[in-house]
């Protein structure tokens, strides 16, 4: 039998067959695999380094997968899934055909519930401990983990709030490390701050106030004093609460010095910690950094313009006014609901707002821009970066809801940006006075301009609202593009010989879409093919269908986006070649005609 202790477990039984002396030799060993792997094939580092210990101790005293676990997030379940049968296959996480690198039902008896946007562990852990109850599972545990920063969104405060009144059998475990992708924010971190400190009187616990039995802080690196409180805890009924203290990224220094970069480093040293960089030289600007950079170049000239990012400052670049503009730049932590009502607020006091969510996140804040903003007609800018497919992140990242489930909402003005010069350029004359709030959304990754800072940044030009334009004529067939896939049109445009006869038409306005233009291109061609990186049922191929069905016009019409099934992780290339809005796939179609 290998000296190494953790090539010999398959399962948490395995663990359990271990000597509680030798689990240190196992969290070392754990720790150095997750680094190996993810050093030359990337993923998410600090999260699942910073739970060794506490990833091990779950899986030793309770008996998983009958006791049920749940991973808040899940950006530190990698441990999780080493241990529970999927070491073999760990170095395919966050590939196509590969695990994903969130817990999934689908993928293992072990994952009791589907991860990936923030906040929701309490709730589901409350459900099935209410469930259990109901079918007479009295002593069957169930465990959510979460971290202070996602505790501190309010879905999770309303799990709480509802279990401090029940028997259920849930043990909720604060995961403290005072960092979710960026340093948390916000009095309830002040607060924890003060526990783990020592200065808040323990008479003063606010956990304890709704009801739960509260224990810790402990250290919750300390292997045998965790493994000790959960057999305690193990024991006792009704809603608990223990608070741990760890460090993100520990056992990598690197990783615990640089928290914010090393949450996912991309490839690195395995020895060393060293990230290997990448030369930038001569390469386009990611789209965050456009707008990071543009709302930093505005707001010196416009002192009424107000950055917010619900815990996103670095991946939406807003960092940049945050630092420069603290006063008018906020981070409220992860809080999309609270950010776009927030939002709505200071418009009502002529600020000009731009509200920067991920397209996947700003689905949890739907009946706030509806009823808070829409309604009233708030001139809301909401930017939403990472629109489309995002790649590696797979199902639960993807913003490709964004088009359909904002189209329908009147006052809504929905803007996509060919390239950084029109991104740039949106968000300048957004500012300028709209009399409805837009979205505007551009991927994730980098543009297809390599000189934009350098010759175009600042050089600001209004546009037209609701304008299309057209890219290239062309005789039988009419493409009409929305974003930055129509970058892709033109690639394949230029490999076909028939490209005389097909013609390219941005439509970046999805609402208020360019009914002018339309009418002409409808007049002229006998086919017409739309294409997006969002999904097509609701989409912009959808309203290319409704505007035709409308006025009678009776083209052919082909929709090509995203198909009506969640799409897996892969990177985007592979992505869109599966959806056929990749450039060769279009260049097939386009020789077709």
């Amino acid at each position: 039998m290998s000296d190494n202790l953790l090539s010999n477990i398959n399962n948490p039984t395995d663990l359990r067959l271990l000597d509680e002396a030798q689990l240190p030799q196992v969290a070392q060993e754990l720790r150095n695999f997750i680094i190996n792997i993810v050093a030359v094939k990337e993923g998410h580092l600090g999260a699942s380094l910073g739970v060794i210990e506490l990833t091990i101790a779950l899986h030793y005293v309770f008996d998983t997968p009958n006791d049920l676990l749940i991973w808040d997030v899940g950006h530190q379940a990698y441990g999780h899934k080493i241990l529970t049968g999927r070491r073999e296959n760990f170095h395919t996480n966050r590939q196509l055909g590969g695990i994903s690198g969130f817990p999934k039902r689908s993928e293992s008896i072990y994952d009791a519930f589907g991860v990936g946007h923030s906040s929701t562990s309490i709730s589901a852990a409350l459900g099935m401990a209410i469930a259990s109850n109901l079918k007479g599972e009295f002593n069957k545990q169930h465990i959510a983990v979460i971290g202070d920063a996602s505790i501190a969104s309010g879905m999770a405060f309303e799990g709480l709030n509802h279990a401090g009144v029940t028997d259920a059998n849930l043990l909720v475990i604060l995961n403290d490390n005072a960092i979710g992708i960026d340093p948390s924010v916000g009095a309830l971190k002040q607060y924890l701050t003060a526990v783990k400190e020592g200065k808040n009187p323990r008479q003063n616990n606010m956990i304890k106030s709704l009801n739960f039995d509260y224990s810790g802080p402990i250290d919750g690196h300390d292997l045998f004093a965790v493994i000790k409180e959960l057999r305690r805890l193990q024991k006792v009924k009704g809603p608990k609460f223990l608070h741990i203290i760890t460090t993100k990224g520990k056992g990598l220094q690197q990783a615990e010095d640089d928290q914010v970069k090393y949450h996912a480093p991309g490839k690195f040293d395995a020895l060393t910690g060293e990230i290997h960089l990448k030369s930038e030289e001569n390469l386009p600007p990611k789209y965050q950094d456009v707008f990071g950079l543009t709302i930093l170049d505005l707001a010196k000239k416009n002192e009424k313009i107000i950055g917010i990012t619900p815990a996103m400052p670095s991946g939406s670049s807003l960092k940049f006014m945050m630092d420069a503009y603290p006063k008018r730049a906020f981070d409220v932590g992860i809080a999309e609901q609270h950010a776009v009502t927030l939002a709505a607020g200071m418009a009502t006091q002529g600020m000009v707002v731009y509200c920067n969510i991920y397209s996947t996140f700003l689905q949890r804040a739907y009946d706030q821009i509806i009823h808070d903003v829409a309604i009233q007609n708030l001139p809301v800018i909401f930017c939403l970066d990472r629109a489309g497919l995002v790649g590696e992140d797979g199902a639960t990242h993807h913003g490709v809801f964004d088009l359909a489930y904002l189209r329908c909402i009147p006052n809504m003005i929905i803007y996509a940006p060919l390239n950084e010069i029109a991104l740039q350029n949106i968000l300048y004359t957004a500012q300028l006075g709209l009399d409805h709030p837009i979205a505007i959304r551009y991927p994730r990754g980098r543009g297809v301009i390599s000189n934009w800072h350098a010759e175009h940044f600042g050089n600001y030009k209004k546009i037209e609202i609701g304008k299309s334009s057209c890219i290239k004529e062309g005789s039988r067939v009419a493409v009409l593009s929305n974003g930055t896939i129509g970058n892709n049109v033109t690639l394949a445009l230029a490999k076909i010989r028939n490209e005389e006869t097909i013609a390219h038409y941005d439509f970046s306005f999805v609402k208020p879409l360019d009914e002018k233009h339309l009418h002409t291109i409808f007049s002229k061609f006998s086919t017409v093919i739309t294409i997006e990186d969002g999904v097509i049922k609701g989409g912009f191929g959808s309203a290319i269908l409704e505007f035709a069905n409308q006025y009678n016009y009776t083209s052919q019409i082909k929709t090509l986006g995203i198909p009506d099934v969640f799409i897996e992780q892969g990177n985007v290339a592979e992505l869109q070649e599966y959806c056929k809005i990749d450039v060769k796939s279009l260049e097939i179609l386009f020789s077709s005609y």
